[in-house]
Formats: C-alpha cells, sequence, structure tokens
C-alpha cells in the first residue's frame, strides 16, 4: 500500500471501529448462550468463528490502537481516525455488562488518543437500557476523557432511539454540544429471516435497511423538533435515504393530512430538511463518487464528509480515489477536514 501525494488538507476518517478484546469475549459468551438474536449470531459468529482470512483479519486490527492501526493509517494516508466502539457495541448485553464494556471502551480510547492526540479522537459507548448511568457516563467521558460524540450501535434489543426511555441520553448529548453517531447493526428478532436466508442481512444491504429505518423513526417521531440542538451523523451516504427524500415528503404530508397513522404528527419541517439542519452523512463504506455527488446535490456539500470504515472495509486504493473527486480543492478539503472538525469539535 502507498499513500497518495500530501494533500493540502488532513484526512480524517471518523467512523472507525474498536473493540476492547474484553468486549469480544462477552460477545463470545452471548453467542455461546445459545440465546443470541440471529443477527447477532449471523454478525458477530462470522467474525469471532470463522477461520477466513478476511475476519480473522478484521479482529486482529479491531482490538488495536497503537502501531498496527496508526502503520494503517500511515500506509493509506489517513491522517486522523475518530475511534468509536464496533457494532453492536452494548446493544446485546445485559444492563450491568453494557455499563462495564461502555466504561472499558472509554477509557481504552481516552488512553489512545491522550497517547496520539494528533492522530485519534473518539466517541463515547454507554449502556442505554440504564439511562441515569448513560447520561453520567456520557458526561464523564466528554467532560474528563475529551470525547467527542456519542456512538449508537443502532436499535438496543428492538427499540429504537425515538422512545421516550432514551430521550434524557439524546437531551445530555445535544447539551453537551456533541452528536450522536448512529451506526448500523443487523435487523432485530424475526424481522432478519428473510433477509438473513438471502445473505443480504448484514453490510450488503440488511445494515441499511434497518439503520435507515431508524433514522426515519427519529425524523418522523418529531425528535428533533423536540430536541432542536441534537446533532446527528449517519453513515453509508445515509444509509439509502437521501435517494427517496421526494418520495417521503410526498408520503408523510399526505399521511399527516390523512390521519392515517397514530404516530404520524406534524412537524416544523420536512422530512428531508432535517437532513440539511440536524443530520451529517459520511461515506463509509460507499467511497463511489456518482453515490457521493449525489448525496452532495441533495443535503448540501456541507452535509457530507470523508470516512472509511475500518478495518471492515480497509481498501488501499479508496484514499486515492477519493483524493480523485472531480471537485475544488477547497470542498475537497471540507470533505476530509473540515465538515469533520467543527461537527466532532476536533
Amino acid at each position: 500500500m502507498t499513500p497518495t501525494a500530501r494533500p493540502p488538507y488532513r484526512r480524517i476518517a471518523v467512523e472507525e471501529a474498536y473493540a476492547p478484546a474484553e468486549v469480544l469475549d462477552e460477545y463470545r459468551k452471548v453467542l455461546a448462550s445459545g440465546e443470541a438474536d440471529l443477527g447477532f449470531v449471523s454478525l458477530m459468529g462470522y467474525f469471532l468463528g470463522s477461520d477466513h482470512p478476511q475476519p480473522r483479519g478484521v479482529i486482529e486490527r479491531i482490538t488495536d490502537l497503537g502501531e498496527r492501526r496508526i502503520a494503517d493509517m500511515d500506509a493509506t494516508g489517513i491522517d486522523m481516525q475518530i475511534l468509536s466502539l464496533t457494532s453492536p457495541g452494548t446493544q446485546v448485553l445485559d444492563v450491568e455488562t453494557a455499563k462495564w464494556a461502555a466504561q472499558l471502551a472509554n477509557d481504552r480510547i481516552g488512553e489512545a488518543v491522550a497517547a496520539h492526540p494528533t492522530r485519534f479522537a473518539g466517541l463515547a459507548a454507554v449502556g442505554f437500557e440504564d439511562a441515569p448511568s448513560a447520561i453520567d457516563e456520557l458526561d464523564r467521558a466528554v467532560t474528563q476523557l475529551g470525547l467527542k460524540g456519542l456512538i449508537a450501535n443502532s436499535h438496543v434489543k428492538g427499540q429504537y432511539l425515538d422512545h421516550p426511555r432514551f430521550f434524557p441520553i439524546l437531551e445530555k448529548a445535544a447539551d453537551l454540544g456533541v452528536p450522536v453517531y448512529l451506526h448500523p447493526q443487523t435487523l432485530p428478532g424475526s424481522a432478519i429471516r428473510p433477509w438473513y436466508e438471502a445473505g443480504l442481512d448484514g453490510a450488503v444491504w440488511g445494515f441499511a435497511a434497518e439503520t435507515g429505518l431508524h433514522l426515519l423513526r427519529m425524523i418522523t417521531s418529531g425528535l428533533f423538533d423536540r430536541l432542536p440542538n441534537l446533532k446527528v451523523v449517519v453513515g453509508h451516504l445515509g444509509e439509502g435515504v437521501p435517494y427517496f427524500l421526494h418520495r417521503i415528503d410526498h408520503m408523510h404530508a399526505k399521511q399527516v393530512a390523512s390521519g392515517r397513522y397514530e404516530a404520524i404528527k406534524p412537524l416544523q419541517q420536512r422530512p428531508s430538511e432535517y437532513l440539511k439542519t440536524h443530520i451529517w452523512l459520511t461515506t463509509s463504506g460507499m467511497p463511489w463518487e456518482p453515490a457521493i455527488s449525489f448525496a452532495r446535490s441533495v443535503v448540501g456539500a456541507d452535509r457530507v464528509m470523508y470516512a472509511m470504515d475500518y478495518p471492515y472495509q480497509f481498501v488501499a486504493d479508496e484514499v486515492a480515489d477519493m483524493d480523485a473527486l472531480p471537485y475544488p480543492d477547497d470542498e475537497k478539503r471540507e470533505f476530509f477536514e473540515g465538515i469533520a472538525t467543527r461537527v466532532f469539535g476536533l
């Protein structure tokens, strides 16, 4: 791997996964229990139980916060990674184990940031099922460890962040001025089976279906109207949502007018407009110019920033391809550096 020539900007990758080895051991216990959700078995059973070089390589890299990770960054020209606890995060663990796992991940990321402040920043994990302790841990991670946001690995055992039980956690993030990064996991419960049977339950398509649903629930529930300072970042160019925005706006207006659904109430803006006021997109796993350019045209160039999705999608040529995007240098500086610097307060 050979990095491209040094450009006039820092390349910041904002969705880069980490997992303490101890948390992976907890995932193994969940798998061994025989009670794990099919989606978790499909996702982590592959990475933790396969002898194939690809999942082995991911696990070897994902636990490293030192020389190997930095060497990979140097080899591809990445100046900084924003680290976060990998999917499914704390969401599959019992309440007490989730609290412990979040604290451990935050401490390790905080140590890595302190050791390499120009190379790493980080997002905080919390145990979402216990809101008071989650609020305390988010506050500790941001104000004491210097972490720059909250990682939410999507649904919490089938419940989404528009549920009232999670409102105090999101309110705390808004009060702290830090974004929530909405990251995929597999569809919950029996909903995953048709996807799993076709081999479509993970990153190939199921992640987008699950997390796109989550993002739209947050929008149509009126969550952003109740928390006007809440900032959300979502990867994979918005999980397909930008492509449907015209239809979503049209159908949402008809549903509000007809009173068809009790849950669908008038919003202060059209659904599409929240992607221009409260939500930012990243290119994680989507280093494809036509899709990037389309997303920029729909939500604005100031709403789309770079992410690699390391180590899951670690491709040597990706950074060079992104350097070659047909945008002026000032826009590429924003894409790689400026937007991330502002949104995450780097």
